[in-house]
């Protein structure tokens, strides 16, 4: 299978602190050519991270560095890891490009801005051989103990209800405080880590939200509106529940809470000995309980099934290509 060749748009926190550690891992499945920023500080910095691991990767910044990404053919893949207020726009240069892209989340600052973005990208089959990929990068369907808990889920029985507690501290200690995006980003930080929650109730419950109503505050005036966030929840499925979300909290606490028929499923986010994962907790009705811990690692695995897609896209491309060509030598002697 063929080894993508990929770039990264975007020097910020988490690309240096997240997505090269993580690319390190996984070094085997992909090769990285470059490295892209809106200034050369910024890209030199994360390529001077970046060359530990990975000694030939280039440095690209400005409007000049983005057309040169995007005429490259040799890059397969680019991931864009950029203010929401600039990626959409930003990926669909790139899909144009002919690249397959794996965007972060939020996908877009606005439900029409998204509905726009989705038509051009659906009408690209129309200009280009084939339709690059896009995706969003949300890890929490890829980690093991969500994973895991989408199995259990059939242990509880019917869904009766649901619960999921949301304190997440964002002051002046936490590394992402100081992103000014998201200080002007409509729903601040709790838009652009609800989607974590959203996506992993979905994927528990198997099936759709309906309907949400909620209740916001905005207590704490050093972060964005809101700050705190009351929602009620209705599934497709007929049930509902509540997702709390306080930004401005002083605690750390992460908890789903599926109740069932026959049963209880419960994951928490814990750190164990400097650890960071989720306890996967199932509680039966005969009052038995069995519970496992699964360290952190949906980054990884949501990184390794983009580059397993882009490499069986390349393959399907690869092979038309061979078919055309075998066509056009043979066809015109057997006529």
């Amino acid at each position: 299978m063929e080894r993508p060749q990929i770039a990264i748009l975007g020097a910020g926190i988490f690309v240096r602190t997240e997505y090269i550690p993580r690319l390190a891992q996984i070094s085997q499945l992909f090769t990285l050519r470059a490295i892209w920023s809106r200034t050369e500080e910024s890209a030199r910095g994360a390529v001077d991270i970046a060359k530990e691991f990975f000694p030939e990767v280039e440095c690209k910044w400005g409007d000049a560095g983005i057309d040169d990404i995007i005429q490259d053919a040799s890059i397969n893949a680019v991931l864009v890891v950029l203010a929401a207020q600039f990626q959409v726009d930003l990926s669909l240069r790139l899909l144009r490009g002919g690249k397959h892209v794996l965007q972060e989340k939020p996908a877009a600052a606005s439900i029409t801005e998204l509905e726009t973005a989705l038509s051009s990208y659906n009408s690209l089959i129309t200009t280009l051989p084939y339709q690059p990929i896009w995706a969003v990068a949300e890890n929490y369907r890829f980690e093991p103990a969500f994973v895991e808990g989408t199995k259990l889920m059939a242990d509880i029985g019917d869904l009766l209800n649901f619960q999921i507690i949301v304190e997440a501290p964002m002051n002046s200690s936490n590394p992402y405080f100081s992103s000014s995006w998201r200080h002007s980003f409509t729903g601040g930080y709790i838009l652009d880590m609800g989607v974590h929650f959203t996506a992993s109730l979905r994927m528990l419950v198997g099936c759709e939200i309906t309907s949400v109503s909620a209740m916001t505050s905005h207590v704490d005036t050093t972060l964005p509106p809101p700050d705190s966030m009351s929602s009620v929840i209705q599934l497709e499925n007929g049930r509902s529940g509540v997702l709390v979300t306080v930004v401005s909290s002083k605690t750390l606490k992460l908890l789903w809470r599926f109740v069932g028929t026959n049963g209880t499923l419960q994951i928490n986010f814990e750190n164990r000995e400097g650890e960071y994962g989720f306890l996967v907790t199932l509680f039966m009705a005969d009052g038995e309980s069995r519970s496992s811990f699964y360290p952190l690692s949906g980054v990884n695995e949501e990184l390794k099934a983009f580059f397993h897609d882009v490499s069986q896209a390349i393959l399907k491309v690869n092979s038309f290509d061979t078919i055309v060509g075998v066509k056009k030598v043979f066809l015109p002697g057997l006529a």
